[in-house]
């Protein structure tokens, strides 16, 4: 891998940690879809810092799960469904029944997807 190929990765990495720490504090932000793909990033360009995402105390286990087995917890699933389900009716009620169909696209589609993640 080239430097500049290295520094690339590194930085997608960094942004990925900085949107998904973000989303600690902003609570329809998710953090954890953001430090699996930064994970992902510095496990090809800085594999020490991957190893911090995959060891921290609270989203470390679910890093991991998603690593090891492309595990989604049940909890996880739950609140991911939800949430979707949420921006439906909210879009609904302040776009439109038109604008709608997107989130509900989404939501049928990734929302399936999610809920048949191995447990």
């Amino acid at each position: 891998m080239s430097r500049a190929e290295k520094y690339l990765w590194i930085t997608a990495g960094l942004i990925l940690v900085g949107i998904g720490t973000l989303g600690i504090f902003l609570p329809l932000l998710p953090t954890t879809i953001f430090w699996i793909l930064a994970a992902g990033c510095f496990s090809k360009s800085h594999p020490e810092w991957a190893e911090r995402l995959y060891q921290h105390p609270r989203y470390g286990p679910h890093l991991r799960a998603w690593r090891d087995r492309r595990a989604i917890s049940r909890k996880g699933k739950i609140a991911a469904i939800s949430t979707m389900a949420l921006s439906v009716a909210i879009v609904w009620f302040t776009a439109g029944e038109m604008w709608a169909l997107i989130p509900l696209a989404v939501l049928a589609t990734i929302g399936t997807w999610i809920w048949t993640r191995a447990e």
